[in-house]
C-alpha cells in the first residue's frame, strides 16, 4: 500500500494517472460518437436509441458515475502537474518554445483542458439536465442546433478538442511506455487521424441537424 500511494504520489505516478483516464475519455468518445452518429437516422432512429439507454438503468448510471470520477482524477492531477512544473521552471522556456517538436497541441493543454471542462459542464446543463419531460431528446437537440451562433460554438468546441486529443492521445502511449523510435511516428500519425476523425464526426452533426430540421 505504502508503494501505491507513494508511486501514485509522485510525478510520474501522476502522469500515469493522466495517461489511462485519458485513454479511457478517448475510449468514451468513440462510443459516444457512434451513440451520436444515429441523428442521421432521424427523430424517431434517435429517440430509440435514446429509450435503449435508458432502458439500460443501472449500468448507465454506473457508467456516468465511473466517467465523473475519472473527470475528477483527470482533472486535478493536471491542474497539480500544471502548477508544479510551473513551480519548478520559475523561468519558462529561455529557448524557443517551438523547438524541440512542440507541436499547437502540447504547448495549449492546459488551456484547451480548461476551455473543455467548461464547455462538458455547459453541455451537460445544455442537453443532460434540462427538462426532458415535455420534450424528446431529439427536439432538445434540434432547438439547440438551430441557432447558428450555437452551432458555430459547437464546432469550434470541437476543433479544440481536437487539438487537445492530438497530443494527449499519443502522449499516453509514450508516458506508459509504449513508444519506440520505430513505431512513434505511426502511434502520433494515428492521433491526428483519430482526433479529426472524432472533430469531423461530432463537428458535421449539429450542421446537419441544423440544415434538416
Amino acid at each position: 500500500m505504502t508503494w501505491i500511494t507513494s508511486t501514485l504520489g509522485s510525478s510520474v505516478g501522476k502522469k500515469l494517472m493522466m495517461a489511462l483516464t485519458g485513454l479511457s475519455f478517448c475510449c468514451f468518445l468513440i462510443v459516444h460518437l457512434a451513440g451520436n452518429l444515429s441523428l442521421y437516422g432521424g427523430q424517431d432512429f434517435f429517440n430509440a436509441y435514446v429509450d435503449h439507454l435508458h432502458s439500460l438503468g443501472v449500468l448507465i448510471t454506473f457508467a456516468e458515475w465511473g466517467l465523473l470520477i475519472l473527470a475528477l482524477i483527470h482533472i486535478l492531477t493536471g491542474v497539480t502537474l500544471f502548477f508544479g512544473n510551473l513551480k519548478s521552471r520559475p523561468n519558462r522556456y529561455a529557448v524557443n518554445k517551438s523547438a524541440g517538436g512542440r507541436t499547437l497541441g502540447s504547448m495549449t493543454m492546459p488551456y484547451t483542458g480548461l476551455f473543455l471542462l467548461a464547455f462538458i459542464i455547459f453541455h451537460l446543463f445544455d442537453f443532460h439536465f434540462t427538462d426532458h419531460t415535455t420534450r424528446t431528446v431529439f427536439q432538445i437537440v434540434s432547438e439547440s442546433f438551430s441557432k447558428p451562433g450555437y452551432v458555430v460554438f459547437y464546432v469550434l468546441a470541437v476543433i479544440i478538442a481536437a487539438i487537445h486529443v492530438s497530443h494527449g492521445f499519443w502522449s499516453a502511449f509514450q508516458t506508459l511506455g509504449l513508444d519506440h523510435v520505430k513505431y512513434t511516428p505511426l502511434i502520433k500519425g494515428v492521433s491526428l487521424v483519430f482526433s479529426w476523425v472524432l472533430a469531423l464526426g461530432f463537428g458535421l452533426i449539429p450542421i446537419f441537424v441544423s440544415i434538416s430540421t
